[in-house]
This record gives structure tokens, C-alpha cells and sequence, in this order.
């Protein structure tokens, strides 16, 4: 292993990652003998195969599981000492990974990216996903930081509510709710509702706060976006309960109402959340005083977009 290089171990693991050669040497262009040669002398200083063959996939060794192990320490500990070395200097540089609900994708491109403009030399990797698969990588600390609607009851995370998250009845700018005031509960349920996938934030707090009041909601459809669920919302199928950050800046100006409902809008939060055991970095640290810090310019980014979406008369 002595014999071997930084660069053979990146090839390795981005192999190990993608499944393929070919897509390796796609995401590190370079050719794909190149990726073979280096294999075989990471192969060769190991004295053991790292891949397998079975019909058209590939996949780790054993030896190839451990070394792919010892990779993710390696390249961890490298990335932490660039950040403290960029401290030392006086600079905050290195990467922040995050892991967001796909309905914070409607805010934290905004707020990253005035983060980034603070602190240009910081580059940032943002995977959006629903809850499900956001969970699952924080279970598996795949990223530094999470941002989640509806946390889960976990002693071994740390979360933090850092902004409002109002919930709010939609419905089309036509449909006869749209004009009526206090609009009840007892009528709210009796509409058709439109829901995200079972194992989403919103529809979870949704379902429980009509639950807590002796309501069970008339589900009509399931869709996997918020998108898809507005575009069935516009073509009449029913009403839905969104973060109302998924209005802001929309394309469907004077077309959408949110509806005059009695406690509404649920008084929800976003939430940022981390394995309590784990070590932040300095960047994933300088991203925290951040939100804390900049809690005007957290109250601006909630309120960007008032004014695009029909509201009932008051």
C-alpha cells in the first residue's frame, strides 16, 4: 500500500461509487485504459482482486469493501486538514455537502447562494431528495448538514429550527372555496385532497393536525412533486396543504388561492439536523453561524414571493 497513490485511491472509489469504469473515467476525464492501469496497480500493490464480474454489473471484493472503507477516512481526513489549512490563512475554503427535502430545493439554492458570495472559495454539493431518502442518508452521514421540514424523533441527531415553514391550503383560483372566508375544518375535509408520497414532512403534519381534530382526509391522489401536485390543483382534481415556500416565485401567477381556513397556516418549521456524534467541519460550522447569525436575511428569503399567488379577500 506504501507503493500506492492518492490518485489510484481516487480512481478506486470513484469506481466503487458509480459501478463502472466507463462512468469513472467519464467523471475524472480521463481515458478508460487509464482507469484500468491504475486499477490493476492499486490491484497488484494489494496482492488481492478489488471487483468482481457477475453477468453485467460489477462489484467489491471483500478486500474491496475495506478499501473502500478506508478511502472514505482517507479522503475525509485530507478534506479536513485543506479546511484548516484555508482557516489558518485566514480563508474559509473546502466543501459543504447538504442533504435537503426536495420542498427546501424552493429556498436553499437562494440561501447558498448567498452563503457563497460571503465565502467564494467554499464549494458546495446540494442532493435533493424526499424524506425517505434524505433519512436514510443522515442514518449513514453521507452529507455534513441536513434541512428537513419535519425531523425525526432521534436522541442520537441534533436538530435546530432556524426558519418558519407555513403550511397553507391550495386550491384553483375557480374553485368556490376561493372567495370564502373562515372557511371550517368540517368543509376543508369533505374536498378531495392531493398528498406528496406516504413518508413525506408536509403530508404527515397535515394528516395529523386533521387527525388531532377528528378528521380523516379524502385522499384523491398521491403524487411524487409538489409541481405535479400544483398542476393537478390547476386542473380541478382537488385542494392541497404545500409549505407556502413553494409559491414563492411560481409560474402559475393569478391561477392559485390559498384558502381562508380556520388554524391555518400550520405554524411549522424548517429544521437543520446532524448526527450528534459527528464532528463538523469548519465549513459545515461557518454554514451554521450563518443561519444563526443572519436571522433578517432568514425572514427576507420566507417572504420572497408574497404577492404572486391570489389570495382570498379578507
Amino acid at each position: 500500500m506504501r507503493h500506492s497513490t492518492l490518485r489510484q485511491l481516487e480512481v478506486f472509489e470513484t469506481i466503487a461509487r458509480l459501478g463502472s469504469f466507463t462512468r469513472a473515467a467519464e467523471e475524472l476525464f480521463v481515458t478508460q485504459p487509464t482507469v484500468s492501469m491504475q486499477i490493476k496497480k492499486l490491484t497488484d500493490a494489494i496482492g488481492l482482486p478489488l471487483f468482481e464480474q457477475i453477468g453485467k454489473k460489477m462489484y467489491l471484493t471483500e478486500a474491496g469493501r475495506e478499501l473502500h472503507q478506508a478511502c472514505h477516512g482517507i479522503f475525509e481526513h485530507l478534506s479536513q486538514f485543506e479546511m484548516i489549512a484555508a482557516d489558518m490563512k485566514g480563508l474559509k475554503a473546502g466543501k459543504l455537502r447538504l442533504g435537503v427535502v426536495t420542498t427546501a430545493e424552493y429556498f436553499a439554492p437562494r440561501l447558498l447562494g448567498m452563503f457563497c458570495q460571503q465565502y467564494p472559495e467554499i464549494e458546495v454539493s446540494l442532493e435533493v431528495s424526499n424524506r425517505k431518502h434524505i433519512l436514510d442518508r443522515l442514518a449513514n452521514n453521507m452529507d455534513d448538514l441536513y434541512i428537513l421540514d419535519l425531523p425525526p424523533e432521534n436522541e442520537e441527531i441534533i436538530v435546530q429550527g432556524f426558519m418558519q415553514n407555513p403550511l397553507v391550503v391550495l386550491a384553483s383560483l375557480n374553485h368556490p372555496l376561493a372567495k370564502k372566508k373562515k372557511i371550517t375544518l368540517e368543509r376543508i375535509a369533505e374536498e378531495p385532497f392531493i398528498f406528496r408520497e406516504s413518508g413525506s414532512g408536509t403530508r404527515i403534519e397535515t394528516e395529523n393536525f386533521f387527525s388531532k381534530q377528528g378528521f380523516k382526509l379524502k385522499t384523491r391522489m398521491t403524487l411524487g412533486s409538489n409541481e405535479a401536485i400544483k398542476q393537478a390543483i390547476l386542473g380541478g382534481l382537488g385542494v392541497s396543504v404545500l409549505s407556502r415556500h413553494t409559491l414563492t416565485l411560481d409560474s402559475h401567477k393569478n391561477q392559485l388561492a390559498i384558502l381562508d381556513v380556520n388554524d391555518f397556516p400550520l405554524d411549522c418549521q424548517w429544521h437543520y439536523a446532524y448526527p450528534s456524534g459527528k464532528k463538523l467541519s469548519i465549513v459545515a460550522q461557518t454554514f451554521l453561524a450563518y443561519l444563526q447569525n443572519a436571522p433578517q436575511l432568514i425572514v427576507d428569503l420566507a417572504l420572497t414571493g408574497v404577492g404572486i399567488i391570489t389570495f382570498p379577500d379578507r
